[in-house]
């Protein structure tokens, strides 16, 4: 996929203001950033646009705060993070977006090399509308422009889109090596391919399953959703978490599923519980049994055998949502196993595992495993709209 996109090595660097669009948009607590993954991603795109001389100007989005000016959401509080992940000073440029001649001069005074972080984007009423005044205001600061924000790239803002459009535009490192995986996990992926998906509910995935049926070789459901699926099916499944009002949603997808010659993979057997808490009394039932007083939390060993059978057919796999309720225990023991199923399988070289969505990725890091997939995407909406099919924004704005 990189060939359709301008990359960095393709830019001239040297000497130049390259505005790098980051996403900055960091869980922060007590003024302390509590996870810096997404700033960690940044830093060989950092210390390239450095290594070239280049003045890198940070430009991100940092929580909700509506087109107006609010302290609570400035990108002040992330700056001595990205500082000490870089291992190299940040200047923080509390910008007016209405004026950005304090901006210019701060940046042209400054010695090649020098990094900067601008002020939340969306502190401008027309970031959030794609406004090209503003992107121009935006382009006046740089002289190219890189995108490493793939998770902010499902967007059509004036930092992410507008902007892209009006001076040299390439992926970053980070971006690039996100479409790479991705164009691996979907795109152009070695087949078989199957997908995992989960979660609590099928409304929230309807574009998902019907996109993936066409696609891959078989599509594994977990989670509440599957739940929905069984009912469908006619099966009892007592108070657990099911959207019943699809049923014929579901029935949908699975002809479709049929006649895309996609096999869907459902549980045939479940734990159950009577209490929706950690360690509740639990019992395994069959799918076509289920205790019309239980809930569905988690799938049971004759599904979990039956899913590492599709992934050891597999040379492809997908990954977006938990099998269980994994944040409780005893009901984190399927997504677990089959995370480190995958895992292995991925390390011996026999599997292309590409994961990404926030549960799964929590789900991935509580299984230890987080680490050892082909590639695990820290991009939430973004992630999810590509494997619904819908077109990006910030990705068709740096094609070639």
């Amino acid at each position: 996929m990189s060939a359709t996109f301008k990359t960095l090595d393709e830019l001239d660097l040297t000497g130049k203001r390259v505005l790098l669009r980051a996403d900055l948009n960091v869980p922060v607590a007590d003024g302390k950033v509590t996870d810096a993954t997404r700033i960690e991603r940044l830093i060989p795109t950092i210390r390239e646009i450095v290594r070239h001389d280049g003045k890198v100007i940070l430009l991100s989005h940092f929580g909700r705060p509506k087109g107006k000016v609010d302290p609570e959401f400035s990108l002040e509080i992330v700056a001595s993070t990205v500082a000490d992940l870089t291992g190299h000073p940040v200047g923080f440029i509390p910008t007016d977006w209405a004026d950005v001649s304090g901006a210019i001069r701060a940046i042209e005074d400054a010695p090649a090399g020098s990094v900067f972080i601008l002020e939340n984007t969306r502190f401008h009423p027309g970031e959030e509308a794609n406004d090209v005044e503003l992107a121009r205001i935006m382009a006046s600061l740089g002289d190219v422009y890189v995108n490493d924000a793939f998770s902010a790239a499902h967007r059509a803002h004036a930092s992410t889109e507008a902007l892209a459009r009006l001076l040299p535009a390439a992926a970053g490192f980070a971006m690039q090596a996100e479409l790479e995986a991705l164009e691996a996990g979907l795109g152009k992926p070695k087949k078989p391919v199957v997908a995992i998906v989960g979660g609590a509910k099928v409304s929230s995935k309807i574009d998902l399953l019907e996109n993936l049926v066409t696609k891959v070789d078989g599509l594994v459901i977990g989670g509440g959703m599957a739940n929905t699926f069984l009912h469908a099916q006619g099966f009892g499944v007592g108070k657990s978490l099911a959207e019943k009002d699809l049923a014929e949603t579901a029935l949908r997808i699975m002809d479709k599923a049929i006649d895309s010659g996609c096999a869907i993979i459902l549980p045939i057997d479940a734990v159950v519980s009577w209490h929706f808490k950690a360690n509740s009394p639990t019992r395994l039932y069959s799918a076509e049994a289920i205790d019309p007083e239980g809930m569905i939390l988690d799938i049971g060993p004759s599904s979990i055998e039956r899913i590492k059978g599709a992934i050891d057919d597999a040379h492809t796999v997908v990954w977006n949502g938990p099998m269980g309720a994994f944040e409780m225990t005893p009901f984190d023991a399927g997504t677990v196993e089959i995370a480190r199923h995958v895992a292995h399988r991925t390390k011996a070289g026999l599997l292309t595992s590409v994961a990404g969505g926030g549960d799964t990725v929590s789900a991935l890091a509580h299984a230890g495993v987080k680490d050892d997939f082909t590639y695990v995407s820290t991009a939430g909406g973004a992630f999810l709209e590509w494997m619904e099919g819908k077109p990006l924004p910030g990705v068709n704005a740096l094609k070639k």
